[in-house]
């Protein structure tokens, strides 16, 4: 119904001649096609122009779409059963592109009246790496295809979402725009590396930092330090 009442709008000013709207009719028409078959929009492929128009519809079935199956905690810590085996046999058939992750929502419940160290040991006696919620969103940031990547200074760490396959520049630009304007190099390093090294001093130190340029693929979890000159 939300395509249908775009689409007369958009008919009626494409009648002026006016050629964006009629291409956002003629998109607006393959997606009215693709419903009436029973196909989510968020299933077709889309060009980069048409990805920009269909945005601006903001259309709920465009989304991309997570399935999250609550399972009893006997089914802990695969979090399969009958039930999920099931869904995700339909899933691979009808919507291959879709997301699924198992919560036991009794486990959350919970987990949020333990401290802390409680709550660490509770997730290793029931054989669990960590919260369920914490699955939901890593499965979110697959399904979105987002990564994070850190910055340190003396006052704070950060953390930052990014598309992933972004490159450093347009990841210094989430910072500031000075930041991508003026980009000269990203000093870079793996937070695991980080982590054991203590900070980026001591890592830079150990000559663990790597420089790169403008053109580096931020990775998941890289820690870096933008320099940049305006």
């Amino acid at each position: 119904e939300a395509v249908e009442r775009i689409l007369e709008r958009k008919e009626r000013k494409a009648r002026s001649g006016e050629k964006e709207v009629r291409r956002e009719v003629v998109l607006l028409e393959r997606l009215q096609e693709s419903l009436s078959r029973g196909v989510p929009i968020h299933r077709l492929e889309f060009s980069a122009e048409e990805h920009a128009l269909l945005k601006s519809f903001q259309l709920l079935s465009s989304k991309a779409v997570l399935y999250i199956a609550n399972v009893e905690e006997g089914a802990l810590p695969e979090g399969e059963n009958e039930w999920t085996r099931r869904l995700r046999e339909i899933l691979e058939e009808e919507e291959p592109d879709a997301g699924i992750v198992t919560v036991c929502s009794a486990v959350e419940a919970e987990l949020a009246e333990l401290d802390p160290e409680e709550r660490t040991e509770f997730l290793e006696d029931i054989g669990l790496g960590g919260a369920c919620l914490n699955h939901v969103v890593n499965a979110t940031y697959d399904l979105l295809g987002l990564i994070t990547f850190y910055t340190e200074g003396e006052n704070e760490a950060r953390a930052w979402t990014v598309r992933r396959g972004a490159l450093a520049a347009e990841a210094a630009g989430l910072i500031h725009s000075d930041f991508e304007r003026g980009f000269i190099r990203a000093e870079t390093i793996a937070y695991c590396e980080f982590e054991d090294a203590g900070s980026l001093k001591a890592a830079r130190k150990n000559g663990l930092v790597r420089s790169e340029g403008k053109d580096y693929e931020v990775q998941d979890g890289d820690v870096i330090l933008f320099r940049f000159n305006v």
